[in-house]
């Protein structure tokens, strides 16, 4: 199958659209299909092992900002009168560029999947009032999402049914070894952008009041990088550490030596690190409302909690209750997450097949 895969966003980039839609070709590319990536993200990426065409500017805009007016000509010109079997869009809450494509695409009759990586939250009112998903499925579209949190809004607003594809990760690396938390005291980790959506600051605020609930030393760690980096750092607490953007090996290890992942945000569409964490044998604390908590069985593999201050109680109890905290541990570095990119691959060409079978009934 020859493939074009549309994302604004897309490596050297850091996010979960990014390391999806870059997983994602390569995989497809290695099951033998023919794959292109089309982004308006500027680039290079070192060892990149499909076609990309970065129809962006060649520097970011201020505030990270993609835009690209003459992108939607280039695109147009690749894509009309192509030979393209399917055009898989990937989604978050603004791309201007993907829903372009998506548009293109449908114009020269091409079968369209379209994949929604982001929650729509408080965007929900104005997608449904845009109606771009309800005029997308009725002209054979194939919707999907990353979890059911994020498909439901897309649902009510296509009124049509919105395939779940989950996120993949390579298994057999994010895996527990035979390394597991050392050290005195608790070992909080997290890795995430650090901004606003992704509540880094709430964070440090919970473990401190479970350190104050506790009496005990509890440490995190929050790995990755984002506009609210240096103002984090100006506020940090000693027992507090921001090491920045790890490469996998170094997060692997910062998982393997830690005892918790705690996964804060509440608009979160999937969770691609605490699904790379649940592999490696971390037990989840996460919040209700979050995608997360489906990578979760409550009071077995992690905790589901209602809110903040559920959340710091629940970190202090994994300080105070070694025996709660060993069997947590034990139960999560037995489960199999079942987010293989095998898995993943079989889930989205099916979506192919679908968004093809669309395509022949316009």
């Amino acid at each position: 199958m020859k493939i074009a895969l549309l994302s604004d966003c897309y490596p050297p980039r850091l996010g979960g659209i990014e390391a999806q839609v870059h997983g994602l070709g390569r995989v497809l590319a290695g099951a033998g299909h023919a794959v292109e990536v089309f982004t308006i993200t500027p680039g290079p990426v070192a060892d990149e092992t499909v076609v990309v065409h970065r129809l962006g500017l060649r520097h970011e805009l201020p505030g990270g900002l993609l835009v690209n007016p003459a992108a939607r000509r280039r695109l147009r010109e690749a894509l009309v009168d192509s030979d393209f079997d399917v055009v898989h869009a990937h989604l978050g809450v603004i791309s201007p560029f993907a829903m372009d494509g998506v548009q293109i695409a449908l114009s020269a009759s091409l079968p369209v999947a379209a994949t929604w990586h982001s929650v729509t939250g408080r965007s929900e009112p104005m997608v449904r009032a845009l109606g771009y998903p309800a005029r997308w499925a009725r002209r054979g579209v194939a919707l999907s999402a990353v979890s059911a949190v994020a498909a439901a809004p897309i649902e009510r607003a296509a009124m049509a049914p919105v395939s779940l594809i989950a996120n993949g990760i390579d298994t057999s690396f994010w895996s527990a070894g035979e390394s597991g938390p050392a050290g005195d005291g608790l070992h909080v980790v997290s890795a995430m952008r650090l901004a606003s959506r992704k509540r880094p600051q709430q964070l440090v605020e919970l473990v401190e009041r479970a350190r104050a609930i506790s009496g005990r030393d509890l440490r995190l760690t929050i790995a990755g990088d984002g506009p609210l980096r240096r103002r984090l750092d100006a506020r940090r607490p000693p027992w507090c550490a921001l090491p920045g953007r790890l490469s996998a090996t170094a997060l692997r290890d910062l998982y393997r030596s830690a005892d918790v992942y705690a996964a804060p945000a509440v608009l979160e569409a999937f969770g691609i690190a605490a699904a790379e964490a649940t592999s490696c044998g971390l037990p989840v604390v996460t919040r209700a409302e979050s995608a997360v908590a489906s990578l979760v069985e409550h009071d077995r593999t992690g905790m589901v909690v209602r809110d903040d201050a559920e959340f710091a109680a629940v970190l202090a109890q994994f300080a105070t209750n070694p025996t709660m905290r060993e069997r947590l541990s034990s139960a999560a570095r037995q489960r199999s997450v079942g987010l293989g990119w095998d898995d993943v691959l079989g889930r989205t060409l099916a979506e192919y097949v679908r968004a093809q079978e669309h395509a022949a009934a316009r």
